[in-house]
């Protein structure tokens, strides 16, 4: 196996362990201090620094029965390209758009930075502001807060 097809045999692991939502899976991936930036203007938006806020991401819109169809994956010396379908299985409203991750891998052979890009930013917005709200202010702005959103009831 070489070092592209490697790449892109992580990039489908992670994708087998995020359906199974198996954290543990998904972690072996990243490395430590990932930097995993969702995009938007919504309570989940925003950069993710480190696997701890990366596993906590997954572990809301894990809530919303997210789930992805990859259709395109492909890599390079330093990069790979997964193009998706991803949709919510749950909550208020729906998400079922295409998206396109950037992957950056350092030279040990782990994920160190993400950037999605969505094909409906305004869809991503709508739904998670319908079905998350954040959290109270001080709880918010704590430095060790993990959670700074709660799924709506």
């Amino acid at each position: 196996m070489n070092d592209r097809d490697s790449k892109v045999a992580a990039i489908a692991a992670f994708f087998d362990a995020y359906a199974r939502y198996d954290l543990d899976g998904m972690r072996a991936v990243l490395t430590e201090d990932i930097a995993w930036t969702i995009p938007g203007r919504h309570a989940l938006s925003g950069t993710k620094h480190g696997i701890d806020e990366v596993v906590a991401f997954f572990d809301q819109v894990s809530k919303a029965g997210m789930k992805a169809e990859t259709f395109f994956l492909e890599a390079n010396d330093e990069y790979a390209v997964d193009i998706h379908r991803g949709y919510s299985t749950a909550g208020a409203g729906k998400v079922d758009t295409i998206w396109a991750l950037v992957w950056h891998f350092n030279i040990d052979g782990k994920v160190d930075r993400v950037v999605n890009l969505s094909g409906d930013q305004h869809q991503m917005d709508s739904y998670v502001w319908q079905n998350y709200t954040l959290a109270p202010l001080p709880e918010r702005l704590a430095p060790t807060a993990r959670q700074s959103v709660r799924v709506k009831s």
